[in-house]
């Protein structure tokens, strides 16, 4: 997998294009088997590449016709048009007469351009009129007066697959409300860009939080409308109920595609590198290091200014992704990661040197918020008492061998 910056994606390509355009216009035959004329529909048929839930909008557009909509959706919720453009999924739906009702935004907010951690205020769509309701503000869980009039909830929000990512925390309290207010549920899916493996300590009870609901590893390698069927199955819905859930599945892929993601997940998010080294970074949220925020490489480098001075170095200053980021104005020295070759496990041996150097001169090291981020006391532990990395890993593999087995029950795709 080749590192990139987000950029527009078009799989429909070369001379394929035509036959698109002709398959729109025209039932025609591909062995034995007619095209509708739908472009979406022709596109699986014909092209056989990496088609997204949102797009496939003949496996659910029926389901929509005739009834109030809510969309639990943000800047990702987006559709390939026939013209290789992208078009959220909002205006597409309203274009086809689908009574789209509210809005409900997860953290980071409707456009994605809210801070980590930052409230999300409710409020009104610009360009629709559509009120935005925040499930990132007063209420994480939608309350039954703002689901009242729906008749069905869609969930499009792209994943990056690690635990503390918390727009399956989102997923799980929509389904949970939906449930409780007998309201079914679609999730149109969408590729996990961090797929191809699954590694990490299982979350253990005592550290459940939004950054981490459910016993699963940091990195769980599933969909997430594979995790939403998960969630149902293993009864964790408050009292164990279970949504009314249709999962709309991506066509032609495998949880070893590559996938370019085109558009920003959140605002530290820019690009492959960042998305792929994330699971690992993510890590030095819980310690007194920055791992880029206010600098155009979040997640892609850490530092400190008490780190020993190498010939790397970055200053974070307030930027769109982060309005006051750790060592603000401060020269950081540290390490630059934007060459590390594609990550398939967790990387320790970053968190591991700079508590080292913390330790040489006596800083404090881990924050509150790391054994939440952890999901457990243990890898702090591990961590200041020198543990070696094979040491830490080896200690999570009967957990990491009992979630397999209860994830191969969800599994949508080989």
């Amino acid at each position: 997998m080749k590192y990139s910056t987000f950029k527009t994606f078009n799989p429909f390509r070369g001379a394929k294009v035509t036959l698109f355009f002709l398959c729109t216009l025209i039932s025609c035959k591909n062995n034995g088997q007619t095209l509708t004329n739908d472009p979406v529909q022709n596109a699986d048929k014909q092209l056989k590449e990496l088609i997204v839930g949102a797009n496939r909008m003949y496996a659910y557009i029926d389901d929509l016709h005739g009834k109030n909509i809510g969309i639990v959706t943000n800047q990702t919720g987006i559709v390939k048009t026939a013209k290789h453009t992208y078009v959220h999924l909002v205006d597409t739906l309203l274009s086809r007469k689908i009574k789209v009702t509210k809005v409900f935004a997860p953290e980071h907010g409707f456009r994605g351009q809210a801070d980590a951690g930052e409230v999300v205020k409710d409020g009104k769509d610009p360009k629709t009129g559509l009120p935005i309701i925040s499930l990132y503000g007063k209420n994480k869980k939608p309350t039954p007066e703002q689901l009242k009039g729906l008749d069905l909830v869609l969930f499009d929000l792209q994943d990056v697959g690690a635990r503390f990512y918390t727009y399956i925390s989102t997923l799980h309290y929509v389904m949970e409300a939906c449930a409780e207010e007998n309201i079914p549920i679609i999730v149109l899916d969408r590729p996990n860009p961090n797929a191809h493996y699954i590694d990490g300590p299982v979350l253990q009870p005592a550290f459940k939080s939004f950054i981490g609901m459910h016993p699963v590893p940091v990195v769980y390698g599933m969909t997430i409308g594979e995790y939403a069927q998960m969630i149902n199955g293993e009864k964790w819905l408050q009292a164990g109920i279970t949504a009314s859930l249709k999962v709309v599945k991506l066509a032609y892929y495998t949880h070893q595609t590559p996938y370019s993601l085109p558009v920003k997940p959140s605002p530290n998010l820019p690009n492959d590198i960042s998305v792929n080294l994330y699971p690992s970074m993510c890590f030095f949220e819980g310690t007194n290091v920055s791992m880029g925020r206010g600098t155009e490489k979040q997640f892609q480098v850490y530092g400190a200014p008490y780190f020993n001075k190498t010939t790397f170095s970055f200053t974070p200053h307030p930027n769109a992704g982060d309005k006051n980021p750790k060592f603000n104005g401060k020269l950081c020295y540290g390490e630059d990661l934007t060459k590390t070759p594609r990550l398939s496990q967790l990387n320790l041996s970053w968190l591991q040197k700079a508590f080292e150097q913390s330790k040489a001169v006596k800083t404090a090291f881990f924050t509150s918020s790391f054994n939440k981020i952890a999901g457990n006391d243990i890898l702090k532990k591990q961590i200041t008492t020198g543990k070696s990395e094979a040491e830490i890993r080896q200690s999570w593999q009967k957990d990491l061998d009992k979630f397999k087995e209860i994830r191969k029950k969800y599994l949508l795709y080989p």
